[in-house]
């Protein structure tokens, strides 16, 4: 009886049994950061009701100016928000920018709860982050999750590139769309904005850092200022053989499929079938590299354009204009 008592303590090894305590108690520790969250951002974020759909908004300054996308609301008409508390009271439109899908609005009110943004740079992958907004009209939902990725690249609805993107697997749904991502601080560090259609946990917010540049810019203009050169183009393969014989690097650049007449591309001397090779000191690979460094900075500076054009290298400058987006 005691050699078999001896052995049967020797197998049981406590050492060797699941901690069941302090599982319970990183549950705990990761419940009591979501609801930390919620307690600190949601009282911040809004339901943006228009004659057209519903979306989700969050407020940003004690003002009442406040973030949603700019799908939500490109369609127009009155506009009206309702808070976590049941308060309900205008909106008017800021500004709003389809090449980021994000829009300012602002809210008539006085007392508005705000939220604070966070530095995405700081952000990391497996990092808890939590989104709130209001899915099929169901009124401020969480959802919880991960970041799954950093430095996406999304297309916006204008086909424009949206860079630095946040992937997350925190469940995002239709109406979801202007909500705020936010960290276990309650921190926003993204805008939701979009989710691939027939996936599971493939979601995306614009960056936190992008969003509050767009929207100083769109509180103090309206819009975004972009430069315009006035091409149609996509992205080319440079032969090998037409590389050497003119001393390229590049493998790629824009092939020019049309060119506006009276636009800047066409007053330098661009032609159809050119292929842009640099702008401005910068290698243009593709259509988005283009895109990146027409900004308000390039608005009638005149740049240096480097294209082939049958087989030889020119320059040509080119004096972009502006190009508002609204």
């Amino acid at each position: 009886m005691h050699g078999a008592t001896g052995s049967y303590n020797r197998d049981v090894n406590p050492a060797r049994q699941p901690d069941l305590a302090s599982d319970e108690e990183l549950l705990d520790a990761y419940s009591r950061a979501v609801m930390s969250a919620v307690e600190t951002a949601a009282p911040s974020v809004v339901r943006v009701e228009l004659k057209h759909g519903t979306g989700s908004g969050v407020i940003f300054t004690p003002d009442g100016f406040a973030l949603t996308n700019n799908h939500v609301v490109e369609r127009g008409g009155p506009m009206a928000v309702t808070l976590p508390d049941g308060r309900s009271m205008p909106a008017a439109l800021i500004g709003r920018d389809g090449d980021s899908d994000l829009a300012v609005i602002r809210v008539g009110g006085s007392s508005l709860p705000w939220a604070q943004f966070g530095d995405s740079r700081r952000l990391r992958v497996g990092q808890v982050v939590v989104a709130i907004g209001n899915p099929y009209g169901f009124h401020h939902s969480v959802t919880a999750g991960v970041i799954s990725a950093l430095g996406r690249s999304l297309r916006s609805r204008s086909l424009r590139l949206i860079e630095d993107v946040v992937q997350t697997d925190a469940a995002l749904n239709p109406g979801n769309s202007g909500g705020p991502l936010v960290t276990t601080a309650g921190e926003v560090v993204g805008i939701n904005t979009a989710v691939l259609a027939g996936a599971q946990g493939l979601c995306f917010a614009i960056a936190s850092n992008t969003a509050r540049f767009v929207a100083s810019r769109l509180i103090r203009d309206g819009a975004i200022r972009r430069s315009y050169v006035g091409i149609v183009g996509h992205q080319t393969p440079i032969p090998r053989a037409l590389a050497r014989a003119n001393q390229l690097i590049a493998t790629s650049g824009v092939l020019v499929a049309s060119v506006e007449p009276a636009s800047p591309a066409a007053v330098a001397g661009l032609q159809e079938g050119d292929v842009i090779l640099s702008f401005a000191g910068h290698p243009i690979a593709g259509i988005d590299d283009l895109h990146r460094y027409l900004t308000d900075e390039c608005i009638g500076v005149p740049s240096e354009a480097t294209v082939l054009r049958r087989a030889a290298r020119h320059r040509f400058t080119v004096v972009p204009t502006e190009r508002l987006t609204r």
